[in-house]
């Protein structure tokens, strides 16, 4: 049995995701306690709750502890079977952090998996935004083989949520590494700028029309298109996601929010400047998607290697993790201003 101490590292939610996703890939049985022990709300929260649930429909797991506010549970899985699946959150709690706990798992389900999850946000705090997941993590997968797709149904945000998504995922015989040590010459700049039901005040355009003007300030000219949504009736909000794409095949991505008292300038400002940031550090994976990245290619077969600028607890959690379930060996490397990544054979 897998045993986890979930107040270790970053004592995260991610620390309980990964080790689902992990033992149902594995098939062995996991015991996980101290769930986000530090947190001010310790234990399961809705979000953590239902992304348990939903790994344990995938492969027939049997569930204890599975409860709010629960800070232990154990996870008996069987094998990985696909399909349709139905996930509903209930409550704002980030559909991005759920996939990210189930993408991993349905590559080796044994048919593919229509993923359908209801009634949560797309776009909310602590959390990468829906959209950075479809135009950054899942086309850098696809670089290792993986075939993924996630529609966007309905965007939602803090507090009511309300937002829908579909995930689609084929089996993958094979994982492979990923491999990305050279920056290269940026070769566009892209961007999706998005508003529910703020059509009217032009926050989508605003978004856009400044990132654009950040990013020409340094010698760029991107291309973002502007989406006036109407999904969500119950819920308005906004989110912008920016991404670059170098001759080497980098890809590197930014996103931010719209909070209320918090301007669409300003959102398009702080999405600008953590890309720059990311460009002027020439990373290979930025600072979110190298965390992301390790438990892909941790199941890889061969070496990967991949460069940040920031060594995150989210990147240390994981590894601590890949390293602890699946026996992998990670090393972490200084070079220059960046920090290497390295998954061995």
């Amino acid at each position: 049995m897998i045993e986890i101490d979930g107040s270790q590292k970053s004592g995260s939610g991610t620390i309980l995701r990964l080790s689902v996703a992990l033992a149902g890939i594995t098939g062995e049985p996991l015991h996980i306690f101290n769930i986000r022990k530090r947190r001010s709300e310790p234990g399961l929260r809705p979000q953590h709750l239902e992304a348990v649930l939903t790994a344990a429909r995938l492969c027939d797991a049997t569930v204890r502890g599975a409860s709010l506010g629960s800070q232990e549970l154990w996870f008996e899985p069987s094998k990985i079977k696909g399909g349709q699946v139905k996930a509903e959150i209930g409550t704002a709690g980030s559909i991005p952090m759920l996939i990210l706990t189930v993408l991993p798992m349905c590559i080796f389900a044994s048919e593919p998996v229509d993923l359908q999850i209801t009634k949560g946000g797309t776009d909310v705090s602590h959390s990468p935004t829906i959209n950075y997941l479809r135009f950054v993590l899942i086309p850098t997968l696809e670089q290792l083989g993986v075939k993924a797709m996630i529609e966007v149904n309905k965007y939602g945000y803090y507090p009511k949520g309300m937002g829908e998504v579909t995930l689609k995922v084929q089996p993958c015989k094979k994982i492979l590494p990923f491999k990305r040590t050279e920056f290269g010459k940026i070769t566009e700049i892209e961007g999706v700028s998005v508003c529910t039901f703020l059509a009217d005040r032009k926050v989508a355009e605003r978004q856009a029309k400044e990132a654009e003007r950040q990013l020409a300030g340094h010698g760029f000219s991107p291309r973002i298109e502007v989406v006036n949504d109407f999904s969500n009736p119950l819920q308005k909000g906004s989110s912008l996601v920016l991404w670059s794409k170098t001759d080497t095949g980098t890809l590197l991505g930014a996103d931010a929010i719209g909070e209320i008292r918090k301007s669409s300038e300003a959102v398009a400002q702080e999405a600008a400047k953590n890309l720059l940031d990311e460009i002027w550090a020439e990373a290979t994976a930025d600072v979110h998607l190298a965390d992301m990245l390790v438990p892909f290619v941790a199941l890889a077969k061969g070496e990967s290697e991949y460069l940040t600028r920031v060594l995150t607890e989210h990147i240390e959690s994981n590894i601590w993790l890949a390293s602890t379930i699946l026996g992998v060996d990670f090393k972490v490397e200084k070079n220059g201003r960046l920090f290497k990544i390295l998954k061995t054979q």
